[in-house]
């Protein structure tokens, strides 16, 4: 009688060591979800669903994962410029008629300058230098 009461109670800790190994694996994968949650990343249901993906593939995406969650930061975007101000380029004091107009005029002079020019040949003669 006292085997069996200990069989049971192996197999009771068995059970529970692999529903708690079970839920570890998941909680690990949502890190890369939970990171992206707290810094408001604008792919957070994508970096949730592709955990969930790389938990059948064998974890093989859970590192780039990581990476992916961690590379966006709200004050800096994805860290390759300030968000802060005007990142524009464009100047505002030019009228955009009067650009266009000189750009149109630039082209028109490019074209008649293509046209009007034959295109010189260099010469096939290699010189030696003595």
């Amino acid at each position: 009688m006292e085997g069996r009461v200990l069989d049971f109670v192996a197999l009771g800790i068995l059970i529970s060591v692999v529903i708690i190994l079970l839920y570890g694996v998941i909680y690990i994968h949502d890190i890369p979800y939970n990171i992206a949650k707290r810094r408001n990343h604008p792919h957070l249901h994508a970096i949730h669903t592709a955990g969930w993906v790389s938990l059948f593939l064998m974890h093989a995406l859970w590192p780039f994962l990581w990476i992916w969650a961690t590379l966006y930061v709200p004050e800096k975007g994805w860290g390759m410029s300030s968000h802060k101000g005007n990142t524009s380029k464009l100047d505002d004091s030019v009228d955009p008629k009067t650009a266009i107009a000189a750009l149109q005029e630039r082209v028109a002079d490019l074209e008649a300058k293509l046209h009007s020019d034959p295109p010189k040949q260099k010469s096939k003669a290699v010189t030696k230098a003595a």
